[in-house]
């Protein structure tokens, strides 16, 4: 058993209403949690307030946007996101996130890498346009609609997003897989409103789930290893922003590699398609 296995607890690896505050927040980080890469946040900003400027150092960073719209200065470049779509910005950048009429909401992930590749607009209309980044996999319980913003479309270290949104009482993340060898991995619930919730699952033994719990909009699981499927509520999508590091920078960077669970090892993951190799 690694390391990682012993991690798996829900005061570690669950964090509450990660969007309750304005302004740029960390939730996420290695020491605080039991990821080792993998840095996650919030930049959120009412309409007219202050600029929020900050140095990337050692690590790429993806800001992707989950409400409002904002003009972001990334690398000497301006870029204009509104919801979904997202940006990849290099280590040792000055990246400055004005709000604009509607304020703004973004997640900000983050990883270290020694590399420096260059900065990236993705917009999630252009993503969903293209069959190795937009995908439906799954089953008649397990169907979600799932797209890739950072992954084989953009060069980067570590770092992988895409938002994944579940038919209403469906099971993502099915069949129940792990890459933790890999990738270390966190979801934060996102267009979840009240009442709506989910049941998330983190395990290494199907028997005795060491994180079994609710999840609502807002909630982060961290998944540092174990099998991590989910469901949502009768009448009530699951919906998730992804996020990975990769354990060996640039090696380790491949998304649709995974280990499905031998119980429902003939059942298919339904992500090839985003991988590097099927373009």
């Amino acid at each position: 058993m690694t390391t990682a296995t012993h991690l798996l607890a829900a005061d570690s690896c669950v964090v509450r209403d990660t969007a309750a505050r304005k302004g740029r927040t960390r939730s996420v980080a290695p020491g605080a949690t039991p990821m080792r890469f993998l840095h996650y946040g919030r930049i959120v900003l009412d309409p007219g307030a202050e600029p929020v400027q900050f140095q990337t150092g050692e690590m790429e960073t993806g800001l992707i946007a989950l409400g409002g719209s904002a003009t972001v200065r990334a690398d000497g470049q301006d870029y204009t996101l509104g919801r979904y779509d997202a940006l990849y910005v290099p280590r040792d950048a000055t990246v400055r996130v004005t709000a604009l009429d509607g304020g703004c909401d973004l997640a900000e992930i983050a990883a270290p890498v020694a590399a420096r590749h260059p900065a990236a607009f993705v917009a999630f209309a252009e993503a969903r346009k293209d069959p190795g980044l937009h995908m439906t996999p799954g089953g008649p319980a397990a169907k979600r609609d799932l797209t890739v913003l950072i992954g084989k479309n953009v060069r980067a270290g570590r770092l992988m997003a895409g938002v994944t949104f579940s038919e209403p009482g469906n099971w993502t993340s099915w069949p129940p897989h792990e890459h933790a060898a890999m990738l270390e991995e966190a979801y934060l619930y996102i267009d979840m409103p009240a009442p709506a919730f989910g049941v998330q699952l983190l395990y290494t033994n199907a028997r005795a789930p060491e994180v079994a719990t609710i999840v609502r909009d807002g909630d982060v699981v961290l998944m540092p290893a174990g099998y991590h499927p989910n469901v949502g509520a009768p009448g009530h999508p699951i919906n998730f922003l992804w996020m990975m590091a990769a354990i060996r920078e640039d090696t380790d960077r491949q998304y649709g590699v995974v280990n499905v669970h031998p119980d429902f090892a003939a059942t298919p993951s339904g992500l090839d398609a985003g991988r590097a190799d099927k373009r």
